[in-house]
């Protein structure tokens, strides 16, 4: 399809003004993480290292780093299983059933994240009677985890087909001999990719994370917003934001890099 020169022009200039919407303020957060000024001022008075240095030096904000990476590694890990689990269940097998089951897979991704938090809330304290911890915390995060890795991975299966399994089992391999020789060297890259785009949606998730944490529990997002309008901490927050938007960031280039290096070789 061709558009005229005045339509790029429009494209162009909309595309322009929704990255501006998005990324300018994201810069303003980055500068003022480097202001001298205690109240957000803009335009900075100064500039220094002295919140980069605090917020590095910070035993809240450190726990809370660690508490994220724990949750999100531990979803992350659960949601590769499950969801590689799921999405051979569904693609490579026929029952009755199995589109309704894809659609509950996928729901949870879909649902607004308070609903989910609300719902995952009244499960575990009036459902099953449990206490609030990092262990239903991980849960919360490992359900719409497996989305991401489900995704990422039925689509795979898809592509691929079931050539090289039916000659495995042809050739008198077993399903379990199939599946690690045959099938998950072809879904590596695809797990690589659903596993970092997971670990990137847990890491900064804050609203199930509202809901499900128990009182003890504090991941860094909720750091940042306990101590968002706290004297004298506002410009810690910015580093800690910065930090949490190049962490948040990595997980999705590599796992775009990933996949336009397989277009390249397909």
């Amino acid at each position: 399809m061709r558009l005229s020169r005045p339509a790029r022009g429009l494209l162009a200039a909309i595309t322009a003004v929704v990255l501006a919407l998005i990324y300018l303020p994201l810069l303003v957060v980055f500068v003022n993480s480097f202001s001298t000024s205690q109240n957000l001022t803009w335009p900075p008075p100064g500039f220094t290292l002295e919140w980069w240095a605090k917020a590095f030096q910070s035993e809240g904000a450190l726990d809370a780093v660690l508490t994220s990476l724990q949750v999100a590694l531990a979803s992350t890990a659960i949601a590769l299983v499950l969801g590689t689990l799921i999405s051979i269940g569904l693609q490579r097998f026929e029952f009755f059933g199995r589109d309704a089951i894809s659609l509950l897979v996928i729901l949870p991704i879909a649902l607004p994240g308070i609903v989910t938090g609300i719902a995952l809330n009244n499960a575990f304290r009036t459902g099953l009677g449990v206490q609030l911890s990092i262990l239903t915390l991980i849960i919360a995060h490992a359900t719409f985890c497996i989305v991401t890795v489900f995704n990422n991975v039925i689509a795979r299966l898809r592509r691929l087909g079931t050539s090289l399994e039916d000659a495995s089992s042809d050739l008198g391999a077993g399903i379990w001999t199939t599946f690690r020789l045959v099938t998950f060297p072809q879904l590596r890259s695809a797990l690589f990719a659903g596993g970092l785009l997971a670990f990137a949606l847990s890491f900064d998730e804050i609203i199930v994370t509202t809901f499900t944490a128990g009182s003890g529990v504090k991941t860094l997002p909720l750091w940042i917003l306990d101590n968002l309008f706290r004297p004298n901490q506002a410009p810690v927050v910015n580093v800690i934001a910065v930090v949490l938007v190049l962490v948040s960031i990595l997980p999705i280039y590599f796992a775009q890099r990933i996949a336009g290096a397989e277009k390249i070789v397909r």
